[in-house]
């Protein structure tokens, strides 16, 4: 039972959303917190993440929006007096965090005691070193490897195990600083980069080519110890984990091999003592049944999430009560299928799917390794491995129809393509056996298991078989229905029998119409969930054609509302929509509807099964969810909280007359197409940037002899500015013309003047009928030319005249007003000397909703979607937006992954995450958040690098400010002599490219500098050139980099006037 002398814990969370930390520990710490609450222990949370669920009001007692760092959490610590603490539910930032505490003797100082695992088996599974020598005790096979903390030491290692050799780096995450190197040359590169990031690596033997095998265990104190889910990667090993397609159950594999590798994992869990959920993987040679064991985690990984939701039994829940004292056979109901004592039993088959945005950074490589670059991951469910390769390569979100049917996509060098795996290698398999390839051909090319390839080949197959037809009414009902069981979409099926070259949305009703006419439907099957409250009431659905069972889910008399989800975590569309996903379900609920949700993200809490009343993990497309509308029949459908993806279903679903709830689709399809929303702005006399829709080159050539030089470029229907460019001369416009009209081919290309040294100012609110019901109007520190995502908000603006803040909100009402707005939405203005221009208008939830509904403690959501549903609502009289309080986001940004990649900021977005802190005024809430997206304050030297003449005079202040702190300044030549013009004295060092003692690029190298200021310029070749080796190598070498003088000049302003102690150590409810 529950160990009652615990009636106080503290759980770390994982901050900012980041290239091999996601989504995942938001679900994770939910869960976490659910399961104490159930116990009424007394929760409190440290998150800077503001956008998350699990940083919610009623989710946790407490909740402090501070940096996870040890002096941080020892303050709140002193402060809140807690008997426990969570170190397994944050990620590698909790962990590490929880292990320097544990070494240094805070915990035991404050008596805090480390709830689950504890902190010397955590220490066991992340040193390399230990890790070898515990295993070695029981005889369980690890690779060959030696741990080294220095070059010299790694060469020696290198080079007695032989090349190739595979670089580890300890306490790292999603694989930060390892790879496979083939030679000497390859080796020195990763091992120095590595150690910026590491005080330890790991040279090992290779193991490329083996199989990859993963397990999720269990064990409590009774030592009652089982494999809860078996999954295999797709890919062979050399891949990440994360990176790699998964799937489960493990179905290439023998009954008795499967046994030996769950029998060697209970001998491992036991022996280093994990109480709780760990996750083993394994390299393992099929053909001689050799294994190594490549990695543990001790705490709940990325697989987590995906393994909870792939057998409906919640690993982070169950660990969280193992951990508070529970044993296994005390959690659900004993000898029922929702007890947690024995492994889930499945009838179906689930894979995972990485999703990659490198598209977006110039100069990074589309090869993956064993180091993580994937922003997020989808899953889908069904009855057979075409079936879910084919719905899941749909989910990912890059225009694909499924594994084929993908017509602009076919690739030059195929064998390339084959053998040096990319984010589109799945596809360039199914181009192989366009060409002709056989999967013999195909395996030795990518070494995947001929298994996986045949099943494939039989998704290819099909298309001749559904080429033989011609038109669409002809299909034979075994035919279609066969090509459903594959996996087919309607539109992949219209595009091989007629192949049209329209929008195709006629064929594909078409396509619907003739299958239903034939009785050929997907049905509905329920996954059971294990340690819920009322199991029998849980409904975790997914559709699939490849079964005659079908479940029907019980329905009451009550109306039910469904709401979409935001799909896979990308660039632009983030936890922050799955937030506001989770807060319309909840109100709906919480009104009398039935809630029902769409969404496939095993990462979310949106698809925890207790969230609503029906889930289904499925497809957001036009056919699944006109399909969930034929089943469900519901009040009306919400797509204003769902991002992106559901917004631009609206005008079709729209013509199926499906209730769209909230605001009309003719107004969504207003604002979304900027030709239409530009001339309605003209109309209602609203002042915008002058622009042009793209006809021809000669157009846009006497367009800009009008306005000048820089213009951006931008197509129609868009997510965080994917193809929109700013330009400063023609042969830069020609390129990025040719790149845009590749993106839609149905909506026109926008160009438009770009206005420099402009504030950028949000609006997002909620409307009733036109009328704006409440509103927060935010500011970008950085000038416009940052994406809205990238920039650093200030909310409630700070530093806009009262004026500029009159006639926004006079525009945004009388935008609302035109297009009859009901439901969230944001508009983004731009501001000069109070002249004030409209740049766009999201008739959606924006992505900063979750941080002003926090920072103003009003829920725009629940609102909006009370709104929505013609409920009442709670006006806000005016007093709620005068508060005493700042907040501040700042972004995440994930360069260190992303080898080659400029960290530059423009109009495209790039960061993968962001945080949200509060403070009682502007420097201490933006030092909070800046420490918390991993910025630390120089201890003595810093470079300034700076830039064009406006921005060297936007630092000189700064300067001053630090040289009265007795800070070393450096700065390249031009910085240099113009700060010793201005009463600054700064040491000049050499470009990269020059000779000399004081080499900026070898002071890089040698982290000689504590910050890395460098404000890029677009001059010469060589400038950029010079400009761009100093940006990476402070990306690379692990050293803070600030590249928008506005944001560096606040920080050090921040950092010169506040010390750590005077920062106040406030959780949310104390900000009245």
């Amino acid at each position: 039972m529950v160990d009652k002398s615990i009636k106080k814990v503290i759980l770390l969370g994982s901050g900012a959303l980041k290239i091999g930390q996601a989504g995942e520990f938001d679900y994770s710490g939910s869960q976490a917190l659910k399961a104490m609450k159930e116990e009424g222990i007394e929760t409190v949370l440290i998150n800077p993440n503001i956008a998350t669920i699990q940083t919610s009001e009623g989710i946790a007692d407490k909740v402090y929006f501070l940096p996870i760092t040890p002096y941080f959490v020892e303050q709140v610590i002193i402060k809140e007096k807690p008997d426990g603490i969570l170190l397994a539910f944050g990620g590698q930032t909790a962990l590490n965090c929880g292990t320097e505490l544990y070494l240094s003797g805070t915990l035991d100082k404050h008596n805090v005691r480390v709830l689950g695992t504890s902190v010397e088996a955590i220490m066991i599974t992340e040193d390399r070193d230990l890790f070898v020598k515990k295993l070695n005790e029981i005889e369980a096979k690890t690779p060959v490897s030696q741990a080294v903390d220095n070059l010299e030491d790694a060469l020696t290692v290198g080079r007695r195990i032989g090349f190739p050799v595979m670089v580890r780096s300890a306490y790292a995450l999603g694989g930060l600083g390892s790879g496979i190197c083939a030679n000497e040359e390859e080796f020195i590169t990763l091992c120095k980069s590595a150690l910026a990031y590491s005080k330890q690596i790991l040279v090992e033997e290779s193991l490329k080519g083996w199989k990859e095998i993963e397990f999720e265990v269990i064990r409590d104190k009774n030592d009652h110890c089982f494999t809860v889910v078996p999954m295999e990667n797709f890919d062979p090993l050399g891949i990440h984990t994360g990176e790699s397609i998964v799937v489960a159950p493990i179905i290439t594999l023998s009954k008795e091999q499967i046994e030996l590798l769950e029998d060697v994992a209970r001998r491992v869990v036991r022996h280093i003592g994990i109480v709780g959920e760990c996750n083993i993987q394994y390299a393992f040679n099929a053909i001689t049944n050799d294994y190594r064991i490549i990695e543990i985690n001790a705490r709940l990984s990325r697989s987590s999430a995906l393994a909870s939701k792939a057998s409906g039994y919640p690993l982070a829940f169950v660990a969280t009560k193992l951990a508070l004292g529970y044993s296994l056979d005390e959690i659900g109901e004993m000898g029922t299928r929702n007890s947690a004592y024995i492994a889930p039993s499945v009838d179906y088959m689930i894979v995972k799917i990485p999703r990659w945005d490198l598209t977006k950074f110039q100069g990074v490589s589309r090869e993956i390794g064993s180091s993580m670059k994937s922003v997020g991951e989808i899953m889908s469910i069904g009855q057979s491995f075409e079936e879910i390769i084919q719905k899941g390569l749909r989910m990912i979100g890059q225009g694909m129809h499924g594994f084929v049917g993908n017509r602009e996509l076919t690739f030059d060098n195929i064998e390339d393509a084959l053998s040096k795996p990319t984010d589109l290698r799945i596809f360039a398999i199914a181009d192989a056996f366009e060409k002709g390839y056989s999967v013999e051909q195909v395996e030795a090319l990518t070494k995947i298991d001929p298994w996986f390839l045949s099943k494939l080949e039989n998704i290819y197959k099909y298309t001749l078989v559904l080429k033989q037809y011609t038109k669409i009414t002809d299909i034979p009902k075994d035919v279609i229905a066969e090509a459903k069981r594959l996996g087919f979409s309607d539109f992949q099926i219209a595009r091989y029998v007629e192949n049209p070259n329209s929008t195709m949305e006629k064929e594909v009703l078409e396509v619907r119409q003739h299958r239903k006419n034939l009785g050929v439907t997907p049905i509905v099957r329920r996954i059971n969930t294990v340690a819920s409250n009322r199991p029998d009431d849980t409904n975790y659905l997914y559709f699939t054609y490849g079964s005659e069972e079908a479940f029907k889910p019980a329905k009451s008399v009550k109306e039910s509302v469904v709401v979409l989800g935001s799909g896979a975590y990308r660039i632009g569309s983030s936890v922050e929509f799955d937030w506001c996903s989770v807060n319309s379900v909840v109100t709906a609920r919480n009104l009398g509807y039935e809630s029902v949700m769409i969404n496939y993200n095993p990462e979310t809490v949106s698809t925890d099964y207790d969230m609503c009343d029906r889930l289904y993990f499925d497809e957001l497309s036009f056919e699944r969810v006109l399909d969930v509308i034929d089943i469900e029949t519901p009040k009306g459908v919400i797509l204003s909280v769902g991002g992106q993806i559901p917004n631009n279903l609206a005008t079709k679903l729209d013509r199926q007359k499906v209730p769209i709830l909230g605001t009309p689709a003719a107004s969504i399809d207003r604002a979304e197409n900027r030709h239409k929303f530009s001339t309605m702005l003209d109309e209602l006399g609203i002042d915008q940037p002058r622009w042009k829709e793209l006809t021809s080159f000669e157009e846009i050539d006497s367009f800009i002899d009008e306005v000048g030089f820089p213009v951006l470029i931008r197509p129609s229907y868009v997510l965080s500015g994917a193809a929109m460019n700013v330009c400063y001369d023609k042969d830069q416009m020609r390129k990025f013309l040719s790149l845009a009209a590749k993106v839609s081919k149905q909506y026109p290309v926008v160009v438009s003047e770009f206005l420099q040294n402009a504030k950028e100012v949000e609006f997002d609110a909620v409307a009733q009928n036109g009328e704006v019901v409440e509103y927060a109007i935010s500011e970008h520190v950085e000038f416009a030319g940052v994406h809205s995502g990238d920039a650093t908000l200030v909310f409630p603006a700070q530093k806009i005249y009262f004026e500029t803040m009159r006639r926004i909100k006079r525009i945004s009402k009388k935008i609302a007003k035109e297009l009859n707005i009901s439901g969230p939405f944001n508009i983004q203005f731009l501001a000069r000397d109070n002249y004030i221009k409209v740049i766009e208008c999201n008739l959606r939830a924006s992505r900063s909703f979750p941080f002003v509904s926090k920072v103003i403690k009003r829920n725009f959501i629940e609102t909006a979607t009370r709104i929505m549903l013609n409920a009442p609502y709670s006006k806000p009289d005016s007093s709620v937006f005068d508060i005493d309080h700042i907040g501040i986001k700042a972004s995440q940004f994930s360069f260190a992954r992303l080898q080659n990649a400029d960290p530059i900021l423009g109009v495209d977005m790039s960061s993968t995450g962001e945080v949200g802190c509060i403070g009682d005024d502007y420097l201490e809430a933006i030092l909070k958040s800046l420490l918390s997206v991993g910025f630390e304050i120089p201890k003595k030297n810093i470079l300034i690098s700076s830039g064009e003449p406006k921005s060297k005079v936007e630092l000189m202040e700064a300067a001053r400010i630090l040289q009265k702190k007795g800070y070393k300044i450096y700065a390249t030549r031009g910085s240099q002599r113009f700060l010793a013009e201005n009463g600054v004295e700064a040491i000049a060092v050499q470009w990269p490219d020059e000779d000399g003692e004081l080499n900026v690029k070898q002071m890089i190298s040698k982290k000689q500098f504590d910050l890395v200021i460098n404000i890029p310029k677009n001059t010469t070749e060589r400038e950029l050139r010079n400009d761009y080796i100093i940006r990476r190598g402070a990306v690379d070498f692990n050293i803070p980099l600030f590249t928008n003088a506005r944001l560096a000049s606040a920080f050090i302003q921040a950092f010169c006037s506040l010390k750590l102690e005077d920062v106040k150590i406030k959780s949310w409810d104390e900000y009245k």
